[in-house]
């Protein structure tokens, strides 16, 4: 018998739409390949369907629950300020799409943190910190107002949001290299010697990234924030999990992609990873079955280099999933001549809006997070 069925037959195993057994499959819950009969369907491992199937079948206890949703899994707390739904992004129930053709990083960063629209003065701010990479600079800058700045809890709101706003302009003097005035998209802008028109991509890539629910930096921030931590400690905690290679460090796989596509062809390359199971990075997003939002948005406005649009147009003619954020912002770094790790800084800039206004509805909550481990290791010795 057959390890790998049909599409249809995959489907009628689980009782479930298309774009649900393509999520399941960019989770990694089920294993796919090209037909060898049609290259141009696919076939899915019949006893990972089986198993999903099993599982949705038994009743599931509470601590089965909690354990799957922390991959990809059920809601784990209660947020006001992003969700994404049918899917689109939406900060604060607007879409951040429509956001993006008009408003700049800082209005929706007071959206984010539930403000009222309202400019807030910041404070004075002094050089940013000496160092090569724009990476280091944030760090650098985010770690010495950590050791300074005082604990969230219990202050007034509006006290935080002062200083949110002033957070948000010393990490963009850090990944700029200098301290100045206007608005950050503007800043960045200059620091790269782009043009305003390249300053409105700019603007539009940062609205896009200020924040995406709980994604993996978001919830340390939001842990950090938990015990009280001031707001850029809680930013410090979410710029060290955005830093590894499978969250904001992706770009550089993309463009390890990229280059295996320019030495080969993209076919060759598209063909080969499939082939061995290797990730084709760039591509799918698993909230997403239909195509990343924020992918389309930038491509409204972005047409990547040459290359990067023959591997997007043989990656999704060969797998139907569509280029994601990491792969748009390649695009737009490489378009625009911008500095190496421009993705990364993108990244940093607009998501640390995010990590002040879930750090601050953490603390509002009063609530620790604290879960539990399920422990599986050696059994306890004997009292």
């Amino acid at each position: 018998m057959t390890d790998w069925v049909s599409a249809d037959e995959a489907m009628a195993r689980l009782g479930v739409r298309p774009q649900t057994l393509y999520a399941y499959v960019s989770r990694g819950r089920v294993g796919a390949q090209p037909d060898p009969a049609d290259p141009r369907r696919r076939r899915y491992r019949a006893s990972d369907i089986d198993s999903l199937r099993a599982r949705k079948l038994r009743s599931r206890r509470v601590a089965d629950v909690a354990a799957a949703a922390i991959a990809w899994g059920d809601p784990v707390l209660d947020s006001a300020i992003t969700t994404i739904a049918d899917g689109r992004l939406y900060y604060r129930g607007r879409d951040a799409e429509r956001l993006a053709r008009t408003e700049t990083l800082e209005g929706v960063a007071r959206l984010l943190r539930g403000g009222h629209g309202v400019a807030l003065k910041t404070a004075e701010r002094g050089a940013p910190p000496s160092a090569e990479t724009m990476r280091a600079r944030a760090f650098a800058a985010l770690a010495a107002r950590a050791g300074t700045d005082r604990p969230a809890r219990g202050r007034a709101p509006l006290a935080l949001a002062a200083e949110a706003a002033t957070l948000l302009d010393v990490l963009t003097d850090a990944v700029a290299g200098v301290t100045t005035s206007g608005a950050i998209h503007d800043r960045l802008a200059r620091a790269w010697r782009c043009t305003p028109a390249q300053g409105e991509m700019i603007r539009r890539a940062l609205v896009l990234l200020a924040d995406h629910e709980l994604n993996p930096s978001t919830f340390a921030a939001r842990v950090a924030a938990s015990t009280g931590a001031s707001l850029a400690a809680a930013s410090l905690a979410g710029l060290a999990a955005l830093s590894g290679p499978l969250h904001g460090g992706m770009a550089a796989r993309v463009e390890n992609l990229a280059a295996e596509a320019r030495e080969i062809g993209p076919a060759a390359t598209v063909a080969g990873r499939l082939a061995r199971g290797a990730p084709l990075p760039g591509f799918g997003h698993p909230l997403y079955p239909q195509g990343d939002p924020r992918a389309r948005a930038l491509f409204e406005v972005l047409q990547p280099p040459a290359d990067l649009e023959a591997l997007r147009v043989t990656v999704e003619a060969a797998t139907g999933q569509k280029a994601n954020i990491d792969f748009a912002l390649v695009a737009l770094a490489r378009s625009l001549a911008l500095p190496e790790d421009a993705p990364f800084a993108f990244f940093a800039v607009a998501r640390c809006a995010g990590w002040i206004a879930h750090a601050m509805e953490q603390v509002s909550s009063g609530q620790v997070i604290r879960p539990r481990a399920h422990y599986v290791g050696a059994a306890p010795e004997a009292g």
